[in-house]
């Protein structure tokens, strides 16, 4: 096993809230593991793991991540998992009290020495969010790291709002890292290749061309013991507010100046701004058969475990495109699709069929695939059409040292280079806030659903959606 690391990075300090959580042993710790393995993290390094309680001593807490390392990584390998594990404490604190951690943390850094970089990661739920970061700015642990912040990031505007104060007044935008998973991931940051790499692809990519965009991202999985969080939260804010919206920002966005987290959040901005605010008619809420037999779920709850919404963006690009944004739990499928469907031509020069419009289909999974569904000649000898299919599948052919990497091992290491391209900025956050305010103010009934189906009647009826294909 090669020990060598990234010599471009100074000695970090990583200091983890929420490291006995679901995240953390899904994704952070493997994360690290999987940077660790590619070279990717810096000769030293300490991870302070933190929360409320306990998990033990260090070397309990340290096989815990070695347990949950051995379950979530394939073929893995024990002296490097050792490694990691090694550099790793825990330090109990809570909103009230972090003294303790603020030297733990304090020490691990004057052990690496001046250049160290402090990385805070606040997986934490959103009602402490705003008091834990009080209690960094209070502790002196914020001074001069660099804190990620899980959405949601607050739970209104209002509460957005006083969150980012809270932020502006312990550390600068720079140092702040809004993180959502969905812009980490290779499939989404390849629609701006797509795009702007392309010359035959982004002339058509307008309102003159294009009839309407879907972005559709429907899960199988019920919401598996996270009743708490859903039933504060909801899929308009846990999906709509955030993800797809920050998706439906690439895929409307005007070519940036240059590929950079100036040029490029500038652009995604200016398409939220353009955004109109929800209207509640435009908006389909749904909740699954079954949703309110789950634990810690009121019995006569009205969250939305679905929705699906009519958004518009009113520039000269897009003016009078709809984009339809769908997301739901317990659903028929899980699949994660953009598809942009183009006008058709404006004769019938085949006779009096119906064409099929040409739709461009990306599938942002971990395998992505490009698709364009086109009409082309039906074998005989009549000129007549039938449906054709172009597939651009996107393999990955380099070398080993160019592997892609998973959404949050990409973000981890955006963060120890300071490059926020891939982060979402305070501005951002505000506007999508806005936008969904009315429906939050004055939301549509909630209308059941069957597990294992498309979403309610009404949603289904609202376009005619490239899934089920």
């Amino acid at each position: 096993m090669s020990t060598s690391r990234d010599q471009t990075l100074p000695p970090h300090v990583f200091v983890l809230f929420g490291a006995t959580g679901d995240l953390a042993a899904r994704k952070l710790f493997p994360g690290l593991y999987h940077l660790a393995e590619a070279q990717r993290l810096p000769s030293e390094y300490r991870i302070i793991g933190s929360g409320r309680h306990s998990p033990g001593t260090d070397d309990e807490f340290a096989q815990q991540i070695r347990d949950g390392l051995a379950d979530t990584v394939d073929d893995l390998d024990t002296d490097l998992a050792d490694e990691l594990t090694s550099r790793i404490s825990f330090q109990t604190s809570d909103a009230e009290d972090g003294a303790d951690l603020a030297t733990a943390v304090q020490a691990a850094s004057d052990e690496l020495g001046d250049e160290v970089q402090r990385v805070v990661y606040l997986s934490v739920p959103p009602s402490a969010m705003e008091p834990m970061v009080r209690m960094l700015g209070a502790e002196g642990i914020a001074e001069g790291a660099r804190l990620v912040v899980e959405k949601p990031f607050g739970s209104d505007l209002e509460s957005s709002r006083s969150l980012n104060e809270t932020l502006q007044d312990v550390a600068d935008e720079d140092h702040v890292f809004r993180i959502d998973h969905f812009l980490g991931k290779e499939a989404v940051q390849n629609i701006l290749a797509l795009r702007f790499a392309n010359g035959l692809l982004e002339p058509a990519w307008n309102a003159g061309h294009i009839e309407s965009v879907q972005i559709d991202v429907p899960e199988e999985l019920s919401i598996e013991g996270r009743a708490g969080f859903y039933e504060s939260t909801g899929a308009l804010r846990d999906m709509i507010s955030t993800h797809l919206c920050q998706v439906l920002g690439f895929v409307a966005m005007e070519p940036p100046i240059h590929l950079d987290a100036l040029s490029l959040r500038n652009e995604k901005a200016k398409v939220f701004q353009a955004m109109r605010e929800l209207r509640p008619e435009d908006v389909v809420r749904g909740q699954y058969a079954g949703y309110t037999d789950e634990d810690d779920v009121d019995p006569d709850s009205q969250t939305e475990t679905f929705i699906a919404v009519r958004a518009w963006v009113d520039n000269e690009r897009w003016h009078g495109v709809p984009f339809h944004l769908r997301t739901g739990k317990s659903m028929a499928e899980t699949r994660r699709t953009i598809t942009l469907r183009f006008k058709r031509p404006p004769t019938a020069r085949f006779g009096d069929e119906v064409e099929p419009p040409n739709e461009l289909v990306l599938d942002l999974s971990d395998t992505p695939r490009v698709r364009i569904d086109v009409q082309a000649k039906r074998p005989g000898p009549r000129l007549s059409l039938e449906p054709a299919t172009l597939e651009l599948s996107l393999q990955h052919h380099g070398h080993d040292d160019e592997e892609p990497l998973e959404a949050y091992e990409k973000l981890l290491l955006d963060v120890m280079h300071g490059d926020q391209t891939l982060f979402t900025r305070a501005d951002e956050v505000d506007r999508l806030w806005q936008i969904v305010t009315p429906v939050l103010e004055d939301p549509p009934a909630v209308q059941p659903y069957e597990a294992g189906s498309w979403g309610p009647d009404e949603a289904v009826k609202m376009t005619h959606w490239r899934l089920p294909e």
